[in-house]
């Protein structure tokens, strides 16, 4: 039976990367005195590092931007990211980046069936705690029984530590949970934990490698737009609900 549902947070819970994550960069670049600028296809190729601090250390090791003079590169970095985790927050508190379709329902039933929750995540806490406030309202923080998130764990997706650290702190064993993410490297980094991965992409992972997981989708689905089955087993009503997931960690 199914006991627990792990939430990836970007691109999954929210579309926040081409519109919330890569605005919030590009302002810390500006307030820095940066002539930095990454558009949409150059932030579609730094998404195949996860960690926003590693996509700027990456973004300089191979694109050779113009970079200040700094006694420490690792700390002129953080606080570079930390600049952008305000604007992105910023971005969120006036309600420009909206949950999913679906996400609210389906988070809405697994509590009131009692499946407990929890986020798997490679972004900061500032970060999940805000899109949690903005979407859901304050009280959400407390529906969540772990907030697995940024450097919580050494090394990231598509590692499987967080989800081996979730699995720890709930008590639960793999196959009793599912996972849903929407990247290759959280496929990737659930299945390494033997963790069942339900797949809703987006424009910037539909490219993405989804083999192992037991489903792709184009969302959760709403009764007024039922999401696009594109492999694996299809909800009969277009609706990811928590009888399709129970059936889904059956197989």
């Amino acid at each position: 039976m199914l006991q627990a549902i792990l939430f990836d947070v970007d691109g999954t819970l929210a579309d926040t990367e081409r519109d919330g994550h890569r605005v919030a960069f590009n302002l810390a670049f500006r307030d820095a005195g940066l002539d930095w600028h990454w558009d949409v296809p150059t932030y579609g190729e730094l998404l195949t590092v996860t960690g926003g601090k590693e996509r700027i250390r990456y973004f300089i090791e191979t694109h050779d931007p113009a970079v200040p003079e700094n006694e420490d590169l690792a700390e002129w970095i953080a606080g570079l990211h930390k600049a952008k985790t305000a604007h992105y927050l910023a971005l969120l508190k006036k309600g420009e980046i909206p949950l999913r379709p679906g996400v609210e329902r389906l988070i809405a039933e697994a509590r009131e069936r009692g499946i407990r929750l929890a986020i798997t995540t490679t972004t900061t806490p500032e970060n999940v705690d805000g899109l949690l406030r903005a979407t859901l309202g304050d009280e959400s923080l407390d529906w969540f029984e772990v907030i697995a998130a940024g450097d919580i764990v050494p090394a990231k997706k598509p590692a499987p530590d967080i989800y081996t650290w979730t699995l720890e702190k709930m008590n639960l064993r793999a196959d009793e949970v599912i996972a849903l993410e929407d990247s290759g490297n959280g496929v990737r980094s659930a299945l390494g934990a033997d963790v069942p991965v339900v797949v809703t992409l987006n424009d910037y992972t539909a490219e993405d490698d989804f083999s192992g997981a037991i489903s792709v989708l184009t969302d959760l689905g709403e009764p007024s737009a039922p999401a696009r089955t594109l492999s694996g087993p299809a909800p009969g009503n277009g609706l990811v609900d928590l009888d399709y997931l129970e059936a889904c960690l059956g197989r």
